[in-house]
């Protein structure tokens, strides 16, 4: 056989398998706690019945949990198990004495999770779930209020409403029992009636009190004026005995307030005096204490301070003595190295500075002759100067003189002028530029004898005699014939 229809075989296989495992996997059912899985077909099961006989059934069930259903054979169902509410409301019923009334109940069911409650409620209640399960009750509670509602008066209804309830659930247990339901809570929520007869329960009956109304109502006034007279006198003797109590209360009770202030005082300042006692005690005992602590910490501080001497002892030997007779001994060996190096250097300034002091002297003696020669050329020079030779010589001065009085006015960034043309203003500046010059002269004569003023007015008039020869010589020239010898 070829490998193909090997593979295709192996793959139908495994494809079967597959398709077989999710089969399977599909009839696993699943229930939660508040339902139960009932499953029909298949064996029949003996189950024991209450009276102890045993019969055979064809379905099984399983509360919670999960369950292989067998496929083609087996079928699923669920009974729910939850808790079923009710309102019953029944119409006019007839009480003991004939007075209709209408009643309003609560009530709480569920199916019993018991073996036999749950195959009896699977029989009945399978194909109806819940709403099935409320209705059939219903019927039953209401039926079962009606009977008991029979049996009893309104005023045993109206004030005795536990003992209806109690007597509804006793009734209804068997019936409920034989369905698998049992009857968790059940609670008369009002009655009521068309005839105004529970309005009127506080009278004996609704005919004598409508007959005998208005002398009751009489005797109730007189009774109630009587009582209350009564009452109000009990109430002021009661007022007065009470505020009579109340002062004796408070009188005693500060009378207690005050002696239980001394007994406090009297403990306090007891409690004080101990306390300052003992403070005082402890106060001496730290005192003491801290004596000897110092005590203590003065000895080690002389045992600290003697190891410290010794130590800085040590270290002074260390670090200062050794090294200071080393640094002696070696300074000692520089000082005799320095001094034999000073002792040449000296023999070597020496020599120098008598060679230095000798070219100094020959200088200072060229010096001294040369300018003594230049003094007595310029001595002579000074000799061959006449008066206008000096006055010229001071006259070229006067320029630097002008340059050097206006020089610090070329470094002054910036002139403030107060003042207008009366001699304060700007003009005022070269004025006094002009004053400083104008003034050379009379220093000068102060100075040195020389008239500089006359000096220049007798060199501009003998210009003029000059010039005014010059002009009349050429005209007798023209008017006069020469002279012969």
């Amino acid at each position: 056989m070829p490998l193909t229809t090997w593979l295709i075989i192996i793959g139908a296989i495994i494809v079967l398998i597959i398709l077989i495992g999710l089969l399977l996997a599909a009839q696993y059912r699943k229930i939660g706690p508040n339902e139960a899985l009932i499953i029909a077909g298949g064996r029949k099961r003996s189950v024991t019945l209450p009276d102890g006989s045993r019969t055979k059934v064809g379905y099984r069930y399983k509360l919670g949990g999960g369950t292989f259903v067998w496929p083609f054979i087996e079928k699923v169902y669920t009974l729910p198990l939850e808790t079923i509410s009710l309102q019953i409301k029944t119409p006019e019923v007839l009480t003991h004495e004939g007075i209709p009334i209408m009643a309003e109940a609560s009530a709480q069911l569920k199916v019993n999770s018991t073996d036999l409650a749950i195959r009896l409620a699977a029989e009945q209640f399978l194909g109806t779930g819940k709403e099935g399960i409320r209705d059939v009750a219903m019927n039953v509670l209401e039926g079962k209020m009606r009977e008991v509602m029979g049996t009893m008066t309104v005023e045993e209804i109206y004030r005795g409403r536990q003992e209806f309830s109690r007597r509804v659930v006793d009734i209804t247990r068997e019936d409920f029992g034989k369905m698998g339901l049992i009857l968790l809570s059940f609670s008369l929520k009002d009655i009521s009636d068309t005839q105004g007869y529970i309005d009127a329960l506080s009278r004996p009956v609704i005919a004598a009190a409508k007959r005998d109304a208005a002398i009751a109502q009489a005797e109730t006034e007189k009774e109630a004026i009587i009582k209350s007279s009564q009452a109000r006198k009990e109430a002021e003797v009661a007022r007065l005995q009470s505020d009579a109590q109340i002062a004796k209360a408070q009188w005693e009770n500060e009378a207690k307030k005050a002696e239980s202030q001394v007994f406090v005082n009297q403990k306090k300042a007891q409690a004080d005096f101990s306390y300052e006692l003992e403070r005082h005690k402890l106060s001496q005992e730290i005192k003491k204490e801290e004596a000897k602590v110092k005590e203590i910490e003065k000895e080690e501080s002389i045992k600290i301070e003697d190891l410290e001497i010794k130590r800085k002892a040590k270290e002074l030997e260390a670090n200062v003595i050794k090294p200071a007779d080393a640094r002696k001994y070696q300074i000692q060996a520089e000082a005799k190295a320095e001094e034999a190096r000073l002792e040449a250097e000296g023999r070597g300034k020496a020599e120098a500075m008598k060679l230095e002091a000798l070219v100094k002297a020959e200088e200072i003696k060229l010096r001294g002759l040369s300018e003594a020669e230049a003094m007595l050329k310029k001595a002579q020079a000074w000799e061959k100067y006449n008066e206008a030779a000096l006055l010229e010589t001071f006259v070229g001065v006067l320029p630097e003189l002008a340059r050097a009085v206006s020089e610090p006015l070329a470094k002054v960034d910036k002139i403030v002028i107060i003042g207008g043309d009366q001699g304060t203003g700007a003009s005022q500046i070269t004025g006094q530029v002009t004053q400083i010059i104008a003034q050379m002269p009379e220093v000068l004569k102060a100075l040195t004898g020389a008239d500089l003023s006359e000096y220049l007015k007798n060199k501009f008039s003998s210009k003029d005699a000059s010039k005014t020869q010059g002009k009349s010589e050429p005209a007798k020239a023209q008017g006069q014939a020469p002279e012969k010898k």
